[in-house]
């Protein structure tokens, strides 16, 4: 496949890597993206063994998870913008040794105070590696499957929900939580290993930038707006998922043992929803958010009388996940377009956005909770939050639509002066 590139000098052509090569890009790439999630999940189910491991409470052992999402916020755009000239094959292996360090020191850490800095340290990588990653796997796999590409290297993390973090979580219940990160260190060491033979060593089609043009991409209103969908409409999600165990053994009837199961069907959603949500974003990203945010608001306003059953639950539970899912790769693919010159700090900054919305679905979920609301509150309160989410797209497309109609009336009359000027008889 041959790419052209508009430089400076001229156009320039260069051969893209043959089919089997991209696979194997894809690939690797989701082997990190699988290693990530596991690590990014995984201690939510180790909580009480992480608290009993190091003599602390169990709120304080969450602070754990608080310090890896800390992470993952500041890192993402601060190694966008610095390594914005490094070459990306270097910078996705030097991203995948940092992430696999940081789960090295999590697994030694011997007091509580270093296992926070150590959490803080493997999520600085997360999303820049994601970012770069979508970028590298939307260049390799052409214009036409761009959001595909971005859902395939996200597939890795939704996968980790369904086999990475139940198999850490029985690891680390079987031989100590430390095991636990154990598992995702060496998860690292594979995906790092896989990157350096099946990455392409020349990736010349994916041009490097600077950290002044990839900031510009924070002075564009259309930027910070689909941010605000991922840190707002996100957030429905894990009103629910924060508090699910609860949800499915108090308001459902779940047996606590059969827990697992009810996560792994969220997880399997996830995976669905995923793949679906790359192949409409390729279709229309616009209509790809409308249809999975509208999707994710719906189910959740179901599941607040759906958790009263278990079988119900976990029908609505599975759709969750799904709809949920299929927001990340139309948004990361929203953000490539609207950034334009800046796509490396935008598609990092994506997963920065995801976090927050992340921590604001748990906080919302919890002020309901607390305030006697009961435990099918937070899909009531996250369906209302998919329901802002859509309101800020909206904002969003016709601000567009308004600049662009400017435009074109800017360029229509800018053409009839042109005509004007280069008639005779006006000269005479």
């Amino acid at each position: 496949m041959t790419v052209t590139l508009d430089r400076a000098s001229g156009p320039v052509s260069v051969v893209a890597p043959d089919p089997v090569v991209r696979w194997l890009a894809v690939v690797a790439l989701a082997l990190g993206g699988f290693g990530i999630g596991t690590t990014e999940f995984v201690a939510m189910g180790l909580l009480p063994d992480i608290a009993n491991g190091l003599g602390v409470s169990e709120p304080a052992a969450g602070h754990v998870i608080s310090a890896y999402a800390l992470g993952v916020v500041v890192g993402a755009p601060l190694i966008a913008a610095v390594t914005a000239r490094m070459a990306r094959r270097k910078l996705l292996l030097a991203l995948m040794a940092v992430f696999t360090l940081g789960n090295l020191a999590s697994m030694l850490a011997p007091t509580y105070e270093t296992l926070i800095a150590a959490r803080f340290f493997a999520g600085l990588p997360h999303g820049a590696f994601f970012g770069v990653a979508a970028l590298v796997a939307a260049h390799l796999m052409g214009p036409q499957n761009r959001a595909k590409a971005v859902a395939h290297v996200m597939s890795g993390l939704t996968i980790a929900t369904v086999l990475g973090v139940p198999m850490a979580s029985w690891l680390g219940q079987s031989l100590g939580w430390r095991s636990a990160f154990g598992l995702v260190v060496a998860v690292g060491v594979v995906a790092l290993t896989a990157l350096w033979f099946w990455l392409p060593f020349q990736l010349r089609f994916i041009p490097s930038t600077s950290p002044l043009a990839e900031l510009t991409a924070l002075r564009r209103v259309q930027v910070w707006l689909a941010l605000l969908v991922g840190m707002i409409g996100f957030g429905g999600m894990f009103a629910v998922y924060t508090y699910i165990t609860t949800t499915m053994t108090d308001v459902a009837g779940m047996p606590r043992a059969l827990v697992p199961v009810a996560l792994m069907v969220f997880g399997l959603g996830m995976v669905a929803g995923n793949l679906l949500g790359g192949r409409l974003a390729d279709g229309s990203v616009i209509r790809a958010l409308y249809l999975s945010m509208g999707a994710l608001s719906a189910v959740l306003a179901v599941f607040v009388v759906a958790s009263h059953n278990p079988w119900t639950a976990l029908v609505v539970l599975f759709g969750i996940g799904a709809s949920g899912s299929a927001v990340a790769p139309a948004l990361q693919t929203r953000l490539m377009d609207v950034a334009h010159d800046a796509q490396t700090l935008a598609a990092a900054l994506n997963h920065s956005a995801l976090n927050i919305g992340n921590a604001t679905g748990a906080l919302v979920g919890g002020m309901v909770i607390a305030a006697g609301l009961g435990y099918t509150a937070p899909a009531a309160a996250g369906a209302l939050l998919a329901l802002a989410g859509i309101a800020v797209l909206t904002v969003s497309v016709l601000l567009q639509k308004r600049t662009a109609k400017r435009n074109y009336s800017r360029v229509r009359s800018t053409s009839r002066t042109l005509a004007i000027s280069a008639d005779p008889r006006v000269l005479e």
